[in-house]
C-alpha cells in the first residue's frame, strides 16, 4: 500500500505538507511529493482540498501488476504424475471457477506419461518444460526454473503437493520471490471481494484451526497434503491448452547430485494409494505383536499403518506413520487397533470412507468419528477378524 497522487489535479497549495504530522510531503515544482516516514494515516487525503492524493490499496497494485490464474504443480516422478495433482487440480477448478479465471498444470521433469490426464481433472493449461536435466527432480533446477515461470507468466495462486519434494523446494521459490507460504492445508477456501485465497492448517498439535492469508503479495502459495481433497471424476472430453517452455540449462546450476534412490521396501503397499488400511497403536504393547496386524492386512489387501507411539519407540518405520506429523490418507476402510484416537492421528485419517475402531476404553476418542466401533480387546477381535477372512 502508498500514496497515489494524481499531479493533473494538484495546485501546489500546500495544505497537504501542513497537514502531514509525520513531515513526510513537500511541494516541489508547484507539485505535491512523498517524503520518507509515511504511515499512511490519511490526513493528507482527508484535507486535500484538489482530491489529488488517495492510498493505493494492495488489491489496486496486485491488479495493476496483472497476476491472475490458479496454477498447480503436477509433481512426477519416474515420468509418472502423482496422484496429489489430481487432487489439486479438483480443488483448483473449484477455485478458478470462483476468481472466474484459468485454472493450469505445470509439469517440471522428462517423458511425462500422462500429461493428458491434468486436462481431464480440469486443467484448461499445461505448462511443460520437458528436459532429461529434470528427470530426477532436482530441487536447486526445479527452483530456478519455477522462478522463471512465475516471473514471466504472474500467477495468482499456486499450489503444490506437501509430499517431500513440496515441502523442499517450494519455500525455496516463495523466499526468492519474497511471497508468503502456507504449509500442510486441509482447507482452501476464496474471500471473493478481496481476490484472497483462505488458507486453514492445523497448528499447536492440531489443537487450533488457523486460517492464514496473504494479502501483500502474489502469487498466494500453500502446499496440502495428499488425500486432503478428493478427485473429480476425469471429464476426458475436456481439453486442455498444452504450452512448451523451454529448459534453458546452461542458466542454471546445481549445487547437489542425486546418487540414488531407495524405495522403502518395508511398505509393500503405500499408505497414500492403498484402499485398506490397518493400523496398529500403543494398545499393542510391543513391536511383535504387530505380526497381528501384518497378518490382518495380508487377508484383506491392506496396508499396514501406526499412529506415532510406534514409531518412536521403534516398531515400525516411519512410512507407516499416519496422523498430522506422518501421512494423510483417505482409504475406502481404515482399521484401527488399539489406536484411543489422538487429535494428531485423528486429523491424518478421518476423511476415510469407513472407518472401524477396536479399543477396550469406550470413551477412546477414536469411537466419536468411527462408523464401526468395537469395544474390546484387540488379541482377541483381530484373531476372530482372520480367522473370518480366511474362512475358517
Amino acid at each position: 500500500m502508498g500514496l497515489k497522487f494524481d499531479l493533473d489535479k494538484c495546485t501546489g497549495c500546500g495544505i497537504c505538507v501542513s497537514t502531514c504530522p509525520f513531515g513526510a510531503l513537500e511541494i516541489k515544482d508547484n507539485k505535491v511529493s512523498e517524503l520518507d516516514g509515511c504511515t499512511l494515516c490519511g490526513a493528507c487525503v482527508e484535507a486535500c482540498p484538489a482530491e489529488a492524493i488517495s492510498i493505493k490499496s494492495t488489491q489496486q497494485e496486485l491488479a495493476e501488476e496483472g497476476h491472475q490464474g490458479v496454477w498447480v504443480f503436477a509433481e512426477q516422478r519416474n515420468g509418472k504424475i502423482k496422484s496429489v495433482a489430481m487432487e489439486l487440480l479438483s480443488k483448483g477448478r473449484e477455485l478458478a471457477d470462483k476468481l472466474e479465471t484459468e485454472l493450469c498444470a505445470v509439469v517440471l521433469g522428462h517423458s511425462a506419461a500422462d500429461v493428458e490426464s491434468l486436462a481431464a481433472c480440469g486443467a484448461d493449461k499445461i505448462y511443460l518444460v520437458d528436459d532429461p536435466a529434470l528427470s530426477e527432480n532436482n530441487e536447486d533446477l526445479l527452483t530456478a526454473q519455477l522462478i522463471d515461470m512465475i516471473e514471466q507468466y504472474k500467477p495468482e495462486i499456486l499450489l503444490a503437493g506437501a509430499t517431500s519434494l513440496g515441502r523442499s523446494f517450494l519455500p525455496r521459490v516463495a523466499a526468492a520471490i519474497r511471497c508468503g507460504l502456507t504449509a500442510d492445508c486441509t482447507g482452501l477456501e476464496i474471500d471473493l471481494e478481496n481476490r484472497q485465497l483462505l488458507q486453514t492448517r492445523p497448528t499447536f498439535g492440531g489443537n487450533i484451526m488457523a486460517t492464514i492469508i496473504c494479502p501483500s503479495s502474489r502469487p498466494q502459495m500453500a502446499t496440502v497434503r495428499p488425500k486432503v481433497f478428493k478427485k473429480n471424476t476425469p471429464d476426458s472430453s475436456r481439453k486442455a491448452e498444452k504450452i512448451t517452455v523451454d529448459f534453458k540449462k546452461e542458466q542454471y546450476t546445481s549445487r547437489t547430485k542425486l546418487l540414488n534412490f531407495v524405495e522403502d521396501i518395508t511398505e509393500k503397499v503405500k499408505l497414500d494409494e492403498a484402499d485398506i488400511i490397518v493400523s496398529g497403536g500403543r494398545g499393542l504393547g510391543k513391536p511383535e505383536n504387530f505380526k497381528l496386524i501384518e497378518e490382518l492386512a495380508q487377508c484383506m489387501g491392506a496396508a499396514v499403518g501406526s499412529s506415532r507411539p510406534p514409531i518412536d519407540e521403534g516398531w515400525l518405520s516411519y512410512a507407516h506413520q499416519v496422523g498430522q506429523t506422518g501421512k494423510t490418507v483417505c482409504p475406502k476402510l481404515y482399521i484401527a487397533c488399539g489406536i484411543s484416537g489422538a487429535v494428531q492421528h485423528m486429523a491424518g485419517m478421518q476423511t476415510a470412507d469407513i472407518i472401524v475402531a477396536i479399543n477396550t476404553d469406550p470413551e477412546a476418542p477414536i469411537f466419536k468419528i468411527a462408523n464401526y466401533g468395537i469395544v474390546g480387546d484387540l488379541f482377541k477381535v483381530v484373531p476372530l477378524m482372520i480367522q473370518k477372512l480366511n474362512g475358517e
